[in-house]
């Protein structure tokens, strides 16, 4: 398969970067450009404060704490909503896994036993208090009435609600401040690869099954994939409404998705991905990996991203999270996993994108 992609490591002035020195000023550039065209401006950063509700201990769960928390943010515009923190015994400090998808159910008992059992604080909040999930509620609820002027979507709310829990999370004792992982699925999942991207305090992001509007490829669509045509019909408020200009002709974006996972370099990145779980692209979604894993080579840190395929559809279950924790480990802790990530399940797949990384040819 030959498949042009556009080239991250090419300046907005059309000069192509040879050094790493120079990537903040691209990564600013590919910043500027995806928010203004896909998800719009998250709303302002606002000071973020924590009051303690209650803490009560959890037996039958390795005798864990769950606190819940009251987040009030802003000064002149408040905005308030909960994060609950499940945390290990002991004193800490604690690697961190944030979660926004708290709205469904994915966080069982035996996902709380495998978090807290690794050491780690398990920490979660509804991301449908910050931006309602419903299209027809549009822009009346949530931060839009805090901030109505904003021209962000519900994917850039939902996000600046994880760097506000990552405000109070980073002045907890018990926390470990550099190791703060965020992790969320489909929906959830493109909001965590944003997240990710647009704040460099979170050292692990990692979504699973994102699909259009996460780690899918816009360009390349894989058997029965979900296209920016479709996406829009079905959650338009999720994105910016320019992102309207491209559906059916793709090929006129500055960037793909790639560009957005390139954005967390050179944090950690994991993508957990289903094959049967056509509609989220897994073709195009490894494609992308492959794509942004140039700018993680280009930076010296090619092993900080990593991908995982498993069989089955569009779920987030105990192996999701498994995984997801034994690549944390490795990230945190050098704790080598017992699986191999980034191992290509689409060996058909050659991959020419037209462009070659600095010093380096993409052909693979």
């Amino acid at each position: 398969m030959s498949f042009e992609l556009p080239d991250p490591f090419v300046m907005e002035n059309g000069e192509r970067i040879t050094n790493p020195a120079q990537w903040p000023q691209r990564r600013q550039e590919i910043l500027k450009s995806i928010l203004a065209i896909e998800y719009g401006h998250l709303p302002p950063a606002a000071m973020t404060k924590g009051e303690h509700l209650y803490t009560h201990e959890l037996p039958e769960l390795l005798n864990a704490r769950d606190t819940q928390v009251r987040l009030v943010t802003g000064a002149q515009r408040l905005f308030i909503f909960y994060l609950q923190l499940i945390v290990p015994p002991g004193e800490g400090p604690f690697p961190v896994v944030l979660t926004g998808d708290a709205c469904w159910r994915y966080v069982t008992d035996a996902v709380i036993k495998e978090v807290i059992g690794r050491g780690y604080i398990l920490a979660q909040f509804n991301r449908v208090t910050l931006a309602p999930d419903d299209y027809k509620l549009e822009r009346s609820q949530g931060l839009y009435q805090v901030y109505p002027e904003g021209d962000f979507g519900a994917l850039a709310a939902w996000a600046w609600g994880y760097h506000r829990c990552v405000d109070y999370l980073v002045t907890l004792p018990e926390v470990d401040a550099a190791r703060i992982a965020v992790l969320g699925h489909s929906r959830g999942g493109k909001t965590v690869l944003l997240a990710g991207a647009t704040d460099e305090r979170i050292a692990l992001t990692a979504p699973n099954n994102s699909g259009c509007g996460g780690a899918g490829c816009a360009r390349w669509q894989g058997p029965e994939s979900e296209t920016i045509g479709i996406i829009l019909q079905l959650a338009p408020n999720w994105f910016s409404p320019r992102l309207n200009e491209f559906a059916g002709h793709e090929e006129r974006l500055p960037f793909d998705q790639h560009f957005l996972k390139a954005l967390v370099a050179p944090r950690a990145l994991l993508s957990t991905e289903a094959l049967g779980d056509l509609w989220a692209n897994p073709s195009g979604t490894w494609l992308t990996h492959q794509a942004a894993r140039e700018v993680y080579r280009f930076l010296g840190c090619d092993e900080r991203t990593g991908i995982w395929y498993r069989e089955g559809g569009h779920n987030h279950g105990l192996i999701d999270w498994q995984i997801f924790l034994d690549f944390a480990d490795l990230q945190f802790f050098g704790k080598q996993p017992k699986v191999e990530y980034n191992v290509n399940p689409f060996p058909e797949m050659s991959l020419n994108y037209g462009w070659k990384s600095p010093g380096k040819d993409i052909h693979r």
